[in-house]
């Protein structure tokens, strides 16, 4: 549950663009966007290892920041809205934070984990996930870090939906109660027909051996033809 709140300072920028955004970076600076609550957006920025370390802790992305904008007092309860990867290395490019208001709901996705172990799967079946994430509503306070989802009634050829998800009193899942989220299907099993089988070894053996017929019959031409220069007398 995400009820702790970590204080995070961070700087205004005053120069925007690509080619400011591509220098900060440089330096280790990560620049970012605070949204507000019906005011003027924020640029702002804050060094990677600070950003890291607030995203990498026991709440992660469901953390409540208290942003204090460099020179100022006042702390802005938000959340993290956003953020882009470079896709090469890995490293979080541009970050975007929303203000929120305590004691009033908020809609975030939450990730599904799963728990136990399905005895389909151990059978020999195929689990697979088609749900790792879902919409909820709740307190911002309140929102779960993770809704866990016990696996180990999943029979082979069974499935749960979102319906099967239990969650905490104040939270509500927006998405339909028949999304499945797991479910573990029978193996496929690939196999040759007996009738196939037996057609392929004969058409192997025929062009393996001569058909005695036919030997039999070259004998009996060579025997009527005899030797060449023999006159019956």
């Amino acid at each position: 549950m995400a009820g702790e709140r970590i204080r995070v300072e961070v700087q205004q920028r005053e120069l925007l663009g690509s080619a400011e955004s591509r220098r900060l970076r440089k330096q280790g600076i990560i620049p970012g966007v605070l949204y507000g609550r019906g005011r003027k957006p924020h640029a702002i920025a804050i060094a990677e290892r600070d950003l890291r370390r607030v995203l990498s802790g026991e709440h992660g992305l469901h953390a409540i920041l208290d942003v204090v904008l460099e020179g100022q007092k006042t702390a802005h309860a938000s959340i993290l809205k956003d953020y882009q990867q470079d896709p090469l290395r890995g490293r979080i490019s541009h970050f975007d934070l929303q203000e929120v208001r305590l004691d009033q709901p908020i809609t975030v996705q939450v990730v599904v984990e799963l728990v136990g172990e399905s005895p389909g799967d151990k059978a020999g079946g195929v689990l697979s996930q088609a749900t790792r994430e879902v919409n909820v509503e709740a307190l911002p306070m309140e929102v779960p870090d993770r809704l866990e989802l016990d696996v180990s009634s999943l029979g082979m050829g069974d499935s749960l939906r979102v319906s099967d998800l239990v969650v905490p009193a104040g939270v509500t899942v927006l998405d339909d109660p028949e999304l499945v989220i797991v479910g573990v299907a029978t193996p496929t099993l690939v196999v040759e027909p007996e009738e196939e089988l037996a057609e392929e070894e004969g058409e192997e053996a025929a062009e393996g051996e001569a058909p005695e017929g036919a030997a039999a019959g070259a004998e009996s031409e060579e025997s009527a033809a005899g030797e060449p220069g023999t006159v019956e007398g």
